[in-house]
């Protein structure tokens, strides 16, 4: 019997057939840099400083009602939390190239020109995408020095020997997370609210999903980086997906190596915090991933060596598959998928029922029977 690679067909060398989404704008009205921070709210700041120590942030500072956590690169903090009545993302903040590119957001959008808190500096704009979702654009904020950041391991590869005569020891300990990586968000609205962020951010996608046999439809699922020009950039600083509620997926967060996400996945384990999935490689992007969930069922991701695109590549198009989402690794889980019965599984249903009665999304019957065929395929 001839063995089938369910991977075989998956990967971001497939382009674009005639007439589709080119993937980005073409005169867009700035193009950030990055992503500067995410802005969260919680209801236990404590609880939520203890797991993101466990993850392997360090606290920036803390007062009663904020939370600021970054990583051991010099910059912004990568999450700010502030005290809240429930768990929720408030918005996205993403580094301009300077005070300019603030000042003319403001102008085409007819917004005001802000000054973020004290804590943060700089000047911004927020801004509203079509799902509701805040984005804020900044610049000449305060920057964190670099810490010392965790040393990735010297490995002896085939026949190169870089170690002699030592061993490795791993300390089980926090993997030191370095940078925020990517947020990836879900709309009712996705085709509009992709095609808002590369016009207004002028971000470039790297690769699309489809539901498998609805093609002609478009795009599901896009994996969106900033354009640098020359200068690669993380495959993805933006990820978003179709769904029946606008909400926030999950948000990653970069790591030293291998060594690092696995010995720091037993302590997480070893102190109580649930896996989602992982150890794994991801297709679209190539990270190494390790998924946890915090204490109020956040998503977040540890990843490592992920692939960086100039701004010379196509997007690519592939099929949404549950087996297409890693080269190697565990089956994605229930809990990733969002299939296992609790709390959100059961928002998600009753935003099925209200997204098939609204008129106003383009989450529709036949997107809900495309959804319904990832699990399985």
């Amino acid at each position: 019997m001839k063995h089938h690679d369910p991977h075989a067909g998956l990967h971001s060398e497939q382009g674009a057939l005639a007439g589709e989404h080119p993937g980005r704008a073409a005169n867009p009205v700035v193009k950030v840099r990055d992503l500067a921070w995410l802005e969260f709210e919680k209801p236990d700041l404590e609880r939520a400083e203890l797991f993101a120590l466990a993850f392997g942030f360090v606290t920036a500072s803390r007062t009663e009602s904020e939370l600021q956590l970054r990583g051991s690169d010099s910059g912004a903090p990568c999450v700010v939390i502030r005290q809240g009545p429930r768990s929720r993302l408030v918005g996205s903040a993403f580094q301009a190239a300077d005070r300019k590119d603030v000042l003319r957001l403001a102008e085409v959008t007819g917004r005001t020109v802000t000054t973020p808190p004290e804590s943060l500096g700089g000047v911004g704009v927020d801004l509203v995408d079509p799902s509701g979702a805040r984005v804020r654009v900044v610049a000449d904020t305060h920057q964190l020095p670099a810490q010392p950041a965790q040393q990735p391991l010297s490995w002896n590869i085939g026949h190169e020997l870089t170690r002699v005569n030592a061993t490795q020891r791993p300390p089980r300990a926090p993997a030191k997370v370095q940078r925020l990586g990517h947020v990836v968000l879900q709309s009712t609205r996705y085709v509009e609210t992709l095609d808002w962020y590369l016009q207004h951010l002028g971000l470039i996608v790297s690769d699309f999903l489809y539901y498998p046999g609805q093609r002609e439809r478009g795009p599901v699922m896009s994996f969106i980086r900033c354009d640098l020009g020359s200068t690669p950039t993380d495959h993805h600083t933006l990820a978003m997906v179709l769904g029946p509620s606008n909400r926030y997926v999950h948000s990653a967060y970069q790591v030293a190596d291998l060594d690092a996400m696995a010995a720091g996945g037993e302590f997480l384990r070893e102190h109580g915090y649930q896996r989602s999935w992982g150890i794994g490689r991801h297709t679209q992007g190539s990270q190494i991933f390790d998924y946890w969930r915090d204490p109020d069922g956040f998503l977040v991701e540890h990843f490592s060596d992920g692939d960086m695109f100039d701004n010379t590549l196509e997007p690519g198009w592939a099929p949404m598959t549950a087996s297409g989402l890693a080269q190697w690794g565990p089956p994605a889980t229930r809990d990733f998928l969002g299939m296992t019965p609790g709390r959100e599984s059961l928002q998600e249903l009753r935003a099925i029922g209200r997204a098939l009665r609204d008129d106003d999304t383009e989450f529709d019957l036949h997107r809900l029977i495309g959804l319904l065929k990832v699990p399985a395929s």
